[in-house]
């Protein structure tokens, strides 16, 4: 080699950092952005896996990482070039987490930080990361959070920032909170639901997978899902069990004969499901999505139901008329609290202050699938969130001002998934099923 010449990183911490830079500053979400990158650069299985691992887990732990590394080097974060904090916390993740032997994940750093960023950053990458190295995490975790309020130093254990483990306090027993929240740092399994009448859930375990504990239309798959049939032809799809659950549950409580609506329906999984089912007991459905590529991916969602259809329709400004719906679901927009576990980054993008915002989005969309219900029809309200704000607090709020409107109780919509019920509401959880934190309201129209 010649001596003018820089090592070049890896290519598995090359893409890391590509794609930690795509999320931090473009808005991209992780595992979308990593899934593009994969596909782009073709790894093989190993580096695939070390490069997964490298973002998820840096995405995850990014909060409570900042905190070392501004202990580490004697200043704030935001001091440092967005550029060379990436770099930091991906170095520090291979020292705290991966268990990287220290030199190498020093070294490769400094390799990858003179190939990015150029060469005058490495002296200060390595020196910081000399520091970190110096004690293991729990060693950096018991030090910075000696004499902290409990639920501070609850957030920085389990990477969480400190609104998002308040909202969870006060929705869980005191004993589950840490559960809870350690929960959301398990990355999920693969979970596949089939198209009813067009798969059924023996088939794929006979491929190989395994049946799902609640959802009857669930499995979950170690392998990657194209290898199944039912999935490259379209006939099962990736879904997580919880939100299997919430589109199951709306078809549950008896409702008169008609069309069924699924208003906020991109990317298409509850509305495959809805179709199916409808199918079975004679009604169509009506999928609407305001934005057209989500639409298009629901209408690729029901290309096996040909009575389904697809619009491209503003929810809270409804083309159809008032009232001709037997069942609506309305999955509305929210923060994803609920889906930790796959949206690593979500915790430290989303704020506290965005709720209100999207808590008038909700109501103005919970009273629009109200309106469109028929009088004893029935409505469901669903987000991937368990905050009071955008779950109970939306349900109440149109309750309250809306006579007519019966809450169902979530424990007999589904009696047969236990410890789900939040009052009158459905309430699942990574810690007790497996499942996203799914939230689900049930509400008959009488009039």
């Amino acid at each position: 080699m010649s001596p003018n010449r820089r090592p070049q990183p890896d290519r598995a911490r090359r893409l890391a950092f590509d794609a930690l830079r795509t999320v931090n500053s473009g808005g991209g979400y992780a595992n979308l952005v990593l899934r593009s990158l994969l596909d782009e650069r073709r790894l093989d299985t190993r580096d695939a896996a070390f490069a997964t691992e490298l973002v998820a887990g840096t995405c995850r732990w990014q909060g409570s990482y900042d905190v070392v590394i501004s202990a580490a080097a004697g200043r704030p974060v935001q001091s440092w070039q967005p550029a060379v904090l990436d770099l930091l916390r991906l170095g520090t993740h291979q020292l705290l987490t991966m268990r990287i032997p220290p030199p190498a994940a020093v070294s490769t750093t400094v390799e990858l930080a003179a190939a990015t960023v150029g060469p005058r950053v490495t002296g200060l990458i390595n020196a910081v990361l000399r520091r970190v190295a110096e004690r293991d995490l729990n060693g950096w975790l018991d030090s910075l959070t000696a004499g902290s309020d409990p639920r501070d130093a609850l957030g920085l254990r389990t990477a969480h920032p400190r609104w998002i483990v308040d909202a969870y306090a006060e929705l869980l027993p005191a004993e589950e909170l840490e559960p809870a929240l350690a929960a959301n740092n398990l990355g999920p399994r693969i979970t596949l639901a089939v198209r009813p009448g067009q798969a059924n859930v023996a088939e794929l375990v006979a491929a190989g997978a395994e049946a799902c504990r609640y959802s009857p239309f669930g499995v979950r798959f170690s392998g990657n899902p194209t290898e199944l049939s039912a999935v490259r032809e379209g006939r099962a799809g990736v879904q997580d069990e919880g939100s299997q659950l919430a589109a199951w549950a709306l078809t549950r409580p008896e409702a008169p004969a008609g069309w069924w609506l699924d208003l906020c329906a991109g990317p298409g999984g509850k509305a495959a499901l809805l179709a199916g089912l409808g199918d079975a007991d004679g009604s169509r459905v009506l999928a609407a999505d305001s934005k057209p590529h989500r639409a298009a991916l629901v209408a690729g969602a029901l290309r096996g139901y040909s009575e389904s259809f697809v619009v491209v329709a503003d929810g809270t400004r409804p083309p159809w008329a008032a009232s001709p719906f037997s069942r609506v679901l309305v999955d509305a927009p929210c923060t994803g609290l609920g889906a930790l576990r796959r949206r690593p980054e979500a915790r430290w993008r989303r704020t506290e202050s965005e709720l209100h915002e999207l808590h008038s989005l909700q109501v103005r969309l919970l009273n629009a699938a109200l309106d469109g219900v028929c009088s004893g029809g029935v409505a469901g309200y669903v987000t991937c969130s368990p905050h009071r704000r955008e779950t109970s607090d939306v349900v109440e709020e149109v309750v309250r001002d809306r006579p007519g409107i019966e809450v169902l109780e979530a424990a007999k919509v589904l009696p047969g998934v236990p410890t789900a019920n939040r009052g009158r509401y459905l309430q699942l959880w990574p810690h007790r099923h497996g499942t996203d934190a799914m939230f689900g309201a049930y509400l008959r129209r009488h009039r």
